[in-house]
């Protein structure tokens, strides 16, 4: 159910996470979980989006957020970003100009999988909670980070 909400994030831009917390309570809620039950589910929901003021705290929250990241990395990962561009118009590759990622404001007409990887996909190994996570996650972010070097260097007529 985490990300149940994503279609009308695409179309409205509410956060995802919250608003399918939100569902995701009645939900269990229909299905017979208790109210304690229920908001510790939607509490995990809410907390496993990547830029959120609301950290996992429970196991269950934890394991749901390092799912969900490593389910954004690697191979799958740059598959994923690679489909999103082709679906929103975008380019293979561009250059990624200096500190982009610290940046607050970030042009988004300019954005490919390059960048994705920049601000986003190479930080995702560094946030993750659990020991499990944090070992499948080193494979996965040295293949990308092998994948966009090599790209880089092709498109830039290096090799």
């Amino acid at each position: 159910l985490h990300d149940i909400a994503r279609a009308e994030e695409g179309h409205t831009g509410v956060d995802h996470a919250q608003a399918g917390a939100s569902q995701a309570r009645e939900i269990a809620l229909s299905w017979g979980y208790s109210c304690e039950e229920a908001e510790a589910i939607a509490r995990a929901i809410a907390a496993h989006r990547f830029r959120t003021e609301c950290p996992p705290e429970s196991v269950e929250a934890r394991v749901l957020y390092d799912a969900d990241k490593l389910d954004a990395i690697g191979a799958v990962g740059i598959g994923r970003a690679f489909a999103f561009a082709g679906r929103m118009g975008q380019r293979l590759w561009t250059p990624v100009p200096a500190g982009l990622a610290a940046r607050r404001e970030i042009d988004h007409a300019a954005w490919s999988p390059s960048i994705e990887f920049a601000v986003k996909l190479s930080r995702l190994a560094d946030s993750l909670y659990t020991e499990t996570a944090r070992a499948i996650a080193r494979e996965r972010h040295a293949f990308m980070v092998a994948f966009f070097r090599r790209l880089e260097a092709e498109v830039q007529g290096e090799v």
